[in-house]
């Protein structure tokens, strides 16, 4: 029997130091939604930007976290694609709108009305939390719950700024910052025969990098061995656009991962851009980014390295996040 009230975590306003731990009713779900009993929920730094107000607040006090795994425990009406006791995981993009120009494209991750887990509406740092059913994904065979959860935003997100680079098949593939995104992204590059080079800061991050197979690490502004034929700024550091934009070979292309970043200095046009690179972001996913990379995880044998935290220790988790004192990806437990 389902309990009347849940632990949950809310924002403040006033940064992710001060996330309030509080007692809730639980949600019940409306028309084509479903209600979750969460077990996993991933810590990403999107989470961060929302609690700290680095993204503009679309909600006063909103539950974080849109990496979750969670059992249907309950059915809104219409909701037809799932049935109690599916096991299902939750992502970012939580709705978009079907009709405008970019949904009609097949550009669902640029929707004008948009809504987005843990920002727009409540997320995952709770026992339960409510989706709509078409926007879930059943979670695939053989990834535990602990080791899915990151996948559903991390894998998703750094598996659509793989594809923005335009990453030729065999190419030299440049990763800035080695978080929870491009641990995953660095597996997918080198199992599908990509040289990966990785930058950062954090001597923590360059051992997982070394271990996963990548051809250099070196520190974040290093100079490459190599010259790259893309590369994927990970970290939300906008200093470190320059130096990717330097490192590209004649027609490389450089992708931005990150939601928020700080200011990108001024480029040099011979230095930076000349001889036809390219420069671009990556906002969101589609759906069937989701489906696809789920799949391809499941066969590439792409496995998170994961830091686990009980629910009650969300908290620190996202302080450890802040002060890159987490290996691999963060994950909250709520057993």
């Amino acid at each position: 029997m389902r309990p009347d009230h849940m632990r949950a975590w809310l924002t403040s306003g006033e940064g992710h130091a001060r996330l309030r731990l509080t007692e809730v009713p639980v949600p019940t779900p409306g028309p084509g939604e479903v209600l979750l009993r969460v077990s996993a929920c991933g810590v990403c730094r999107t989470d961060l930007h929302v609690a700290d107000g680095d993204l503009s607040p679309r909600k006063a006090q909103v539950v974080p976290g849109h990496e979750i795994v969670g059992r249907v425990v309950a059915l809104g009406d219409g909701a037809r694609e799932l049935q109690i006791g599916d096991r299902v995981g939750v992502a970012w993009l939580r709705s978009t709108c079907g009709s405008c120009r970019w949904c009609r494209r097949g550009a669902e991750n640029l929707c004008t009305t948009s809504r987005y887990t843990g920002w727009d509406d409540d997320g995952g740092y709770a026992d339960y939390t409510i989706a709509p059913a078409a926007y879930v994904y059943r979670a695939p065979d053989g990834i535990d719950d602990l080791h899915l959860a990151p996948l559903l935003c991390a894998g998703i997100i750094g598996y659509r700024a793989l594809k923005r680079s335009a990453l030729p098949p065999g190419g030299r593939l440049g990763i800035y910052g080695f978080g929870g995104s491009a641990h995953l992204t660095a597996q997918v590059a080198i199992a599908q025969g990509a040289e990966v080079h990785v930058f950062t800061r954090d001597a923590e991050a360059r051992s997982l990098a070394r271990s996963l197979g990548a051809a250099s690490v070196t520190g974040a502004t290093g100079d490459p061995v190599v010259p790259l034929d893309s590369a994927i700024v990970f970290a939300p550091a906008g200093e470190l656009v320059p130096h990717a934009l330097a490192a590209l070979d004649q027609r490389g292309t450089l992708a931005l991962a990150g939601i928020h970043m700080s200011e990108v200095p001024a480029l040099d046009y011979q230095r930076h851009l000349f001889h036809e690179k390219t420069l671009t972001t990556v906002t969101s996913n589609t759906r069937a980014d989701g489906e696809d990379f789920l799949h391809l995880a499941v066969r590439l044998g792409v496995e998170a390295t994961v830091t686990p935290y009980p629910l009650d220790r969300a908290r620190d988790a996202l302080c450890d996040l802040a002060d890159d004192r987490v290996r691999g990806a963060a994950v909250l437990l709520t057993d």
